[in-house]
């Protein structure tokens, strides 16, 4: 009960911050070198923080110092933003988790993890769902729009994978971010001066740090704790809810209609869900 908990909480969050990023990065309130920098800096204050008020952090493991997981967060965070630009809010979705099934089915392979047919054909399932889910909003790719994505999805499967061996969730979460700052700024700086495009409104920069300091920050360190609960194959499909969560929050607070294919491919990706997360 307790991983189901903190896997919807943290499943909530990367919704949010689909949301997010779509209204700021959409009507170009940010520039996307600017949205990553204020999304990282203000995860890493958020975090840091927490760290603080914490009466006594537990003891670090070998994943606090591990520098894999900081470089994959950056590389997802800074390959999204310019990505999403370049996308459709459908192709992107359909490119970025399509990559991160990719990358954390074939590591769950790789690591001995042998789904039976039956946990094939619900991950067959929810990937049918989710084209379904998107379809509307297909078209024929950006390629460099494409390849950014596609990187993104592989980086963020790298960071979950990463993240399964946490013991410390928010020291690590922390740490994480804190690596990927100055990463951030450098980039910041890079396209800013080779770039004339660098631009920041206040709702831009507000989004931006709600999307950092809240639905990546606190959400990452959430989705970190319920890892190592979870196998690769079940992590990986799970995150497949998140366009579906994302469509229940427009619907919600944006006012966007319901439709007749809109529940029908809810139910496809999460009935395939539910078969995986089933399967023993």
């Amino acid at each position: 009960m307790r991983t189901a908990v903190l896997t919807g909480i943290a499943l909530l969050c990367f919704a949010s911050n689909s949301l997010l990023c779509r209204a700021a990065l959409r009507p170009k309130a940010i520039d996307p070198a600017s949205f990553t920098l204020v999304r990282i800096v203000s995860g890493a204050l958020v975090l840091w923080v927490l760290n603080r008020l914490r009466p006594a952090a537990p003891e670090r493991s070998r994943s606090a110092w591990d520098l894999v997981a900081p470089a994959a967060l950056f590389a997802y965070a800074i390959a999204f933003s310019f990505a999403y630009v370049r996308l459709t809010a459908g192709t992107g979705a359909l490119v970025l988790f399509g990559a991160v099934q990719v990358t954390m089915l074939g590591a769950a392979i790789r690591a001995g993890e042998r789904p039976r047919l039956i946990a094939w054909l619900g991950i067959l399932l929810a990937i049918g769902g989710l084209v379904g889910l998107t379809f509307p909003g297909l078209d024929a790719p950006d390629p460099l729009g494409a390849g950014l994505m596609a990187a993104a999805g592989v980086a963020w499967g790298v960071y979950t994978l990463r993240g399964r061996g946490a013991t410390d969730p928010i020291g690590v979460t922390a740490r994480n971010f804190a690596f990927g700052a100055p990463l951030a700024v450098a980039v910041w700086v890079v396209v800013t001066a080779a770039v004339a495009g660098a631009h920041a409104d206040p709702r831009g920069l507000t989004l931006a740090a709600a999307s950092g300091g809240v639905a990546s920050g606190i959400g990452y360190s959430i989705w970190y704790t319920a890892l190592p609960a979870l196998s690769a194959t079940r992590a990986a499909v799970l995150q497949l809810s998140v366009p579906v969560i994302t469509a229940a929050l427009a619907v919600a607070t944006l006012g966007e209609t319901i439709s007749a294919r809109l529940v029908a491919s809810s139910i496809a990706v999460l009935g395939g869900i539910a078969i995986v997360v089933k399967w023993r």
